[in-house]
């Protein structure tokens, strides 16, 4: 082998590992860029279960002071109730 057919060799060896070289960093390029865009896409979903979970926590809230405000309305009407039944009962002569 001549030194020019290794020079032409060497030209030859470098150009494709130029090649792969590009080859590589624009797949790399391309990666990057998709995975931007995934984060991106988490991100957005993030934010709408975060709102999602704080309106169910402000629901769970709400019905919790319904449940109380009932509790106390019943318990009021029960009271309300065994009042009358007391002052409705004739009292007993001594």
């Amino acid at each position: 082998m001549t030194t020019e057919e290794r020079f032409e060799r060497i030209e030859h060896v470098t150009a494709g590992l130029a090649e792969q070289a590009k080859k590589d960093r624009e797949e790399n390029r391309q990666l990057w860029r998709d995975t931007q865009r995934q984060l991106n896409e988490v991100a957005l979903r993030m934010g709408e279960l975060t709102m999602r979970m704080n309106d169910l926590a402000e629901a769970q809230i709400k019905t919790e002071e319904r449940f109380r405000e009932t509790d106390q309305r019943v318990a009021a009407l029960v009271s309300a109730i065994g009042e009358l039944i007391r002052a409705s009962r004739p009292t007993p002569a001594s």
